[in-house]
This record gives C-alpha cells, structure tokens and sequence, in this order.
C-alpha cells in the first residue's frame, strides 16, 4: 500500500519504521524539507519527500503535526491523494504548546477542527498511544490481552482501512464512533494513554466526560 506520513516527530518516524517494515511504500515530510529526512530514509527506505507531495497517490495519508501547525499545510495536499483515501489525525490539542483554539475550548472535538482546517474528512487514530509502543507492543492477531487503540470517524470504509492497518501493525481496535464522539480519546480521558486490551478499551471509551479537564484546557 501507498502511504504518506506528513510529521516526522516520535509518531510519524516509528510509522514510517513499522509501515515499511510491513512492505509499505511510504512517503514522508516534515515542516523543514526533506533534506533533513536523509537519516530516517536511509534508516527506512521511505522517501523523503516535500509536504505538499507526501500524499500524492497515496492511499492512507497520516497528518501527525502539532495542532497550531495544521493550518498551515500546504493548500490542496491532499489533491493527489488515491480516490476514497483515508486521512488518519493523530493530533491533541495542548493549549500550553498549540496556543488557546477557541472552537475546541467551547467544546468542538478536536479531529473535527482538524477536518475543518484541511477540507477532508479524517480518521482519529493513534492520539493516545505511546510512540515507543508502537515499535515495541505490537502482537499477531489472536494474542491474549492484545493491546488495542479506539478508532473514530464518519466514513465506514476509512474506518476500516485504518482498523486493518493498525492490526497489521500488532494492534486490536475498537470503534471509537463517529467523529462528534472522538472527544472520548482527547488527552485527560480515560482511554488516552490506556495500554489495555479491547474490552478495557471500549470500558474506557464508555467512562469519559464530556467536561474537558482543567490540565488541557486554556
């Protein structure tokens, strides 16, 4: 598969790792040009590519960015991406590091400013996982308490490419609804964070507030 990976941080670089491990073809891009990717290429084989050309052809496409960055992608990065491709955000609103974003602090979910600012429906994915886990915690299908990661968003086909990506990568999934509901895996929700497996999961998902929680809040 054709991936692109647009954030080269702790998230990005061990997806890009794993992903062309699995026999991917991934692109990646960060904000400062792919001359500074060479060693995660090198490391990897993935091609280090500009931002505006990271999803080009691309059938999933990982936008892992700082929030305060994200309205400054390249206008029409998504272009170029394969038909009915599915858009993962990875991102969390952190107001110390993203600066105060009002529609989320009156309470809009995060992945939605997300989706609003780059015109394109998104898949919330890996927000709440520990990047070194991703390399290290990975288990074949099957394997008492598998760790899993909630999965949000409105398109059932997205969703599922994703959820299959991510089982190939080690990991069960467990949905997580539509998008309106990815408030339930934001930082300071039970699940954000949580290495428990489906059932504790989906528990987790369940037990959340609405009430965003005063250490991420402006």
């Amino acid at each position: 598969m054709k991936i692109g990976i647009i954030g080269a941080g702790n998230i990005g670089g061990n997806l890009t790792r794993r992903l062309t491990a699995l026999g991917h073809e991934v692109s990646v891009a960060n904000s400062r040009g792919p001359q500074t990717l060479t060693a995660l290429a090198e490391e990897t084989g993935a091609k280090p590519v500009a931002a505006s050309e990271a999803a080009k052809g691309a059938q999933v496409v990982v936008v892992t960015v700082p929030l305060k960055a994200v309205p400054d992608l390249p206008t029409g990065f998504l272009d170029g991406a394969a038909e009915g491709a599915a858009v993962i955000d990875t991102g969390n609103y952190y107001p110390q590091r993203d600066g105060r974003i009002a529609a989320i602090e009156d309470g809009l979910p995060e992945s939605r400013w997300t989706e609003q600012q780059i015109g394109h429906p998104v898949i919330k994915a890996f927000n709440g996982t520990y990047a070194q886990d991703i390399l290290d915690r990975g288990r074949p299908q099957g394997t008492p308490d598998r760790q899993a990661l909630p999965v949000a968003g409105d398109d059932p086909a997205a969703k599922q490419a994703v959820r299959d990506l991510i089982d190939e990568l080690g990991f069960d999934t467990v949905d997580g609804g539509g998008l309106d509901d990815s408030w339930r895996q934001q930082p300071g929700t039970p699940v954000y964070g949580n290495r428990g497996d489906a059932d504790a999961i989906a528990k987790a998902l369940s037990e959340a507030s609405p009430e965003r929680s005063a250490d991420f809040r402006a």
